[in-house]
């Protein structure tokens, strides 16, 4: 096995965990402080998707107009994420599990009713941005621009997150909400608009997430569904609330099915499931989380 193959391999893996790692991040964000587990943050992706495609067939005469369209479709999904949170999710907070998961799965079947209503059931897709569709050599392997760029928007919003949460005023007061809700109310704090903020955060992930794999990636129905549980995975294995731990678990579990599909292609998905497992029965808590209180 040539060290070009396994370097190609990697880098398709670490290109993998960056998408992974945009939208998981905003799933562990609204789990981690408001512990509220949103199964309908992969719709806010499809249609993130969705908008990006719409946004460029109007921006397409301008200049940027894919980057444009980005911008459009991750704002809009995050004003929705606004609506939903201000109207729905106020009555789950608090709420047992499986009230939260039996609503926003509901929430899963209108956006996507409303996805297929809009824009068909048929696949649609975007053309890679200009400027950024050749490739470069790097160890003897040609690597697509536009995923090296995708590669360097991860970890710069990792860390730009990292930088919010533990180094800002605003990073402190969610810290603090995520520990004690109510000693921070009583102290004076607008809980309520905390949690907003950090709803339309996530959304805004997910839509970001959505818009920007549409180059390599077909839009179809029912992508909301398969993007949700590779995201839980990521967050089970970083541990719920941590950006650096969704960062390396969406690392971990592109790494791991990357090189499953080369290793062992008839059980690159049981790899993946079998770390989430052994990951479960070591750390229930996650490699980077803390036992919930």
């Amino acid at each position: 096995m040539s060290g070009s193959l396994l370097f190609s391999q990697f880098m398709g893996g670490f290109t993998t965990a960056m998408f992974l790692f945009l939208i998981a991040s905003g799933l562990s964000l609204v789990f981690g402080v408001m512990r509220v587990i949103n199964f309908a943050h992969g719709s806010f992706y499809m249609l993130g998707a969705y908008l990006a495609w719409q946004g460029v067939t109007w921006f397409q005469p301008l200049l940027g107009s894919f980057w444009l369209a980005t911008l459009f479709a991750a704002s809009t999904v995050a004003l929705l994420g606004a609506v939903v949170e201000r109207l729905f999710f106020r009555s789950l907070y608090g709420r047992d599990e499986l009230y939260q998961l039996l609503f926003t799965y509901a929430l899963v079947l209108i956006l996507g009713d409303a996805a297929k209503f809009l824009w068909g059931v048929g696949q649609l897709s975007v053309s890679i941005p200009h400027g950024f569709g050749g490739s470069v050599h790097i160890f003897g392997t040609a690597q697509p621009v536009y995923n090296l760029l995708v590669m360097g928007i991860g970890p710069a919003i990792a860390f730009l997150g990292w930088l919010v949460l533990n180094r800002t005023s605003v990073g402190r007061m969610v810290r603090a909400a995520q520990m004690d809700r109510e000693m921070l109310d009583a102290l004076g704090t607008n809980v309520g608009t905390i949690y907003t903020g950090m709803f339309v955060l996530s959304a805004f992930l997910a839509g970001l997430s959505g818009a920007l794999v549409t180059p390599i990636q077909s839009i179809v129905p029912g992508m909301d569904v398969l993007i949700i549980v590779q995201a839980f995975i990521v967050v089970v294995i970083g541990g719920m609330g941590s950006i650096w731990g969704t960062f390396w678990g969406s690392v971990i579990y592109g790494q791991v099915l990357s090189f499953g599909i080369l290793i062992f292609p008839s059980f690159d998905l049981f790899s993946v499931f079998a770390l989430m497992a052994v990951i479960l029965i070591i750390r229930p808590w996650g490699l980077f989380g803390r036992p919930l209180t």
